[in-house]
């Protein structure tokens, strides 16, 4: 029996969704949809994943009036789910874009989880990991919580010969690149506050990527927006892919649609700069689409060939 990939959204949120004409300071935009769904990186992943035709599960927590919403709007997909109860309600996410791909994100911090929540949440991973061939970490830890949580969770998963991929920022990315996850997945503001310098030029990027290869992980991949990734592996030195010039309808969500696909690949036995290609594929067609609606198999194989990948000489 092949096994699944796991994904762990400890701070999920319910994710409203603002499309307005245009996006300007100090004059007025109008509303042109609302709408509103389940979010949270590692819940777009699972859903990613599932729609490359692999089987996974969803580890996420909920609580309160905004869970029951959030649990309701999960009901529609097809992954697995494991929900770890709180006291706490879930934050609410607002996301603001216009036609042009602007967007302003208006995050809440989450609740305050109490020690025996966040026990619950590891012990919910901790039951699923015999059974699976990846864990993603997904996403920011709500206040308070230990920052040492997913250094934890690396841990257990390397007991139990599972890969991780982790996608986070701030004291939790630091602390958990010590514990030596499989490919780590910062984007440039996240990358630029753990090394704490601007990251401007090609030759800054490059460098960024060695130093954070340096602190522990096996893989990192420096996710560009718009402008692709540069990576640092073991197997393979610094790689550059770039995606093809697209119109870009909405960014959001486009960084879990590219985590998804590179562990999609690699659990698939690709090569890392494959695995590469294909991330910055399902990213890019996940762009084209309005709201947050991620790219299935069909749209990334159509951007995947026009992807360019070149070998960096350090």
């Amino acid at each position: 029996m092949s096994k699944s990939i796991l994904t762990l959204t400890v701070n999920p949120a319910l994710d409203r969704i603002v499309t307005v004409d245009r996006l300007v300071f100090e004059d007025r935009a109008y509303i042109e949809s609302t709408t509103e769904m389940a979010g949270g990186r590692g819940i777009n992943a699972s859903r990613v994943l599932t729609s490359l035709g692999v089987d996974n599960t969803a580890v996420t927590t909920s609580g309160k009036e905004v869970g029951r919403k959030f649990e309701e709007q999960l009901q529609n997909d097809k992954f697995g789910l494991e929900i770890v109860k709180i006291r706490s309600s879930i934050r609410i996410n607002l996301t603001i874009s216009d036609r042009q791909g602007l967007s302003v994100k208006l995050n809440e911090l989450g609740p305050k989880l109490s020690v025996q929540e966040q026990d619950r949440i590891v012990k919910a991973v901790e039951s699923l990991l015999p059974q699976s061939s990846w864990l993603m970490l997904c996403g920011s830890l709500p206040p308070e919580v230990d920052d040492h949580l997913y250094t934890k969770l690396i841990a257990l998963a390397q007991a139990n010969k599972v890969e991780t991929l982790l996608d986070t920022d701030g004291d939790p990315l630091l602390y958990a690149l010590e514990a030596g996850p499989t490919v780590v997945k910062p984007n440039q503001s996240e990358a630029e506050r753990l090394l704490n310098m601007a990251l401007i030029t090609r030759s800054q990027l490059i460098e960024a990527v060695q130093r954070i290869k340096g602190m522990g992980p096996k893989s990192v991949v420096l996710s560009l927006g718009s402008r692709g990734v540069v990576a640092a592996s073991t197997s393979e030195g610094v790689l550059e892919v770039v995606p093809p010039v697209i119109e870009a309808v909405c960014p959001i969500g486009a960084g879990d649609a590219m985590s998804a696909a590179i562990v999609w690949a690699l659990n698939k036995g690709e090569p890392f700069s494959e695995a590469l290609r294909w991330g910055v594929a399902a990213g890019t067609a996940s762009t084209k689409l309005p709201g947050i609606t991620l790219a299935n198999l069909e749209q990334t194989k159509e951007i995947y060939p026009l992807t360019q990948i070149t070998r960096v000489v350090v």
